[in-house]
């Protein structure tokens, strides 16, 4: 094991990686679980996708502090906090008798995996040498990348056979795991320097986030426009307060390029957690079958994407960003008309050959996506880049999960639980297919110089 100055890298690594790996493993575990909460907790679909909605909104709301963290407090604190936080959310959640329980145990490993997802990369990029980085890069980029594939099948198969809390049971030791090994090999370190919290942007910038999301799952025009206007509000003060005490730069929005493709890195995370909500629910509650199969209906396309997202890198290094991308994105494209189309066959074969073709296409250009966009910037500026694009990220993952939970309970309620899912499965796909469309083309005009 690498030792520097009483600093094991690989285990301080590893450490924070099962940690990271737990909170996107439970991410994508729940989603598969939601038919069976509906019938337990007795709430509506666009109640339920709080569980995920909340989740992603902590992690959204925790990312921009992660500069402040790691100037403020050391590795070894940072990882102790995210880790009982976590470790905590987790315990609830293995009982949670109730709806508002659960939320609470959701929101608890939010800030877990809020503080220890870019912890890890922070210890990489500062603490492994140059010679080293690349392969520690791989190791902590695999983590993030397997859990999705395997969280599906995990949380279905759990569910099916036992109580959905297991899900969270079985996750316990693993997190006791991370814990130990991250106390013997991150070192107590002196305390640095004190700095202030920018605290009106980070104040408002969670209400900007809370107030959107809220909105898309009001069931009421007056909640849905207050909440509306209250998002709005925030957002403006986050501008105002963010120019006095700057948590993000916001100035890197004027690179025209960085927002084409950032808008189109966007898209495809709206697709991705997206279907990921909608698939299994469709699969559970139209097409009849056991949350075991619609876990593993989405692990064939989850481990596609996982293993060329290391693959697409090398392709945009040998020819360029433009062919990997543009041909994924196509590829998505042909991968929704086909899962519309195939839609009414209820075939799973069919279905999953389409969502395979999708997440080939996703697997081909979502990496390079992100490394284009973030290219179209200053040295100087990748930082709050950086910080930008991921929370960004989680929070369209939020507004994607809670807009097809919201389009769901609508026909669910117009057309009964069973047809309304039907029906509202092949709208939020037709929507999916234009805004890829509308991708395609920022991705081009993003793309129109070489990067």
């Amino acid at each position: 094991m690498k030792k520097t100055q009483n600093f094991h890298l690989l285990g301080a690594v590893i450490a924070a990686g099962l940690l990271s790996f737990s909170g996107v493993l439970i991410e994508t575990a729940m989603n598969v679980t939601f038919p069976k909460l509906i019938q337990e907790f007795g709430l509506n679909t666009s109640k339920i996708q709080w569980v995920t909605t909340i989740y992603l909104l902590v992690i959204a709301v925790i990312i921009p502090l992660s500069s402040y963290f790691n100037q403020r407090f050391s590795a070894h604190q940072l990882f102790i906090v995210a880790n009982l936080f976590f470790m905590v959310g987790v315990l609830i959640n293995c009982f949670s008798p109730t709806f508002t329980l659960l939320l609470l145990g959701r929101l608890f490993q939010g800030i877990g995996t809020g503080i220890g997802l870019p912890l890890m990369f922070h210890l990489i990029l500062t603490k492994a040498p140059l010679e080293k980085r690349g392969a520690m890069m791989g190791l902590g980029t695999l983590t993030t990348s397997i859990a999705p594939a395997i969280g599906p099948t995990y949380g279905g198969i759990i569910a099916n056979i036992l109580d959905w809390r297991y899900i969270y049971v079985f996750l316990f030791p693993l997190i006791i795991i991370s814990l130990i090994l991250g106390l013997f090999s991150l070192p107590q370190e002196v305390p640095k320097e004190k700095k202030p919290l920018a605290w009106r942007p980070v104040l408002t910038l969670s209400f900007m986030f809370v107030a959107f999301i809220w909105a898309l799952s009001a069931d009421r025009l007056i909640l849905f426009f207050s909440l509306l206007l209250i998002g709005v509000v925030s957002a403006l003060l986050f501008v105002h307060y963010n120019r006095q005490e700057t948590l993000i730069q916001l100035s890197i929005l004027k690179h025209r390029r960085f927002v084409a493709l950032l808008f189109s890195l966007l898209v495809y995370q709206a697709l991705l957690l997206g279907l990921s909500f909608l698939i299994p629910n469709y699969l559970q509650v139209s097409g009849g079958h056991n949350s075991s199969i619609a876990g593993l209906f989405m692990f064939p396309g989850a481990l596609i994407g996982a293993i060329l997202a290391p693959i697409s890198g090398k392709l945009l290094d040998q020819i360029g960003a433009k062919k990997p991308i543009i041909t994924g994105l196509i590829l998505a494209s042909v991968g929704l008309v086909l899962l519309f189309v195939l839609l009414a066959t209820k075939s799973l074969f069919l279905l999953l050959g389409a969502h395979m073709i999708m997440m080939l296409g996703l697997g081909i250009s979502y990496s390079n996506l992100m490394t284009s966009s973030l290219s179209t910037l200053k040295a100087q500026e990748l930082s709050d880049g950086n910080a930008l694009v991921n929370t960004a990220q989680q929070f369209i993952g939020a507004v994607a999960t809670a807009l097809v939970a919201s389009i769901l309970t609508l026909f669910q309620r117009i057309n009964g639980f069973t047809q309304g899912t039907s029906r509202g499965t092949s709208l939020i796909l037709v929507l999916f297919f234009i805004l890829i469309l509308i991708s395609l083309s920022s991705a081009l005009y993003g793309l129109k110089k070489k990067i």
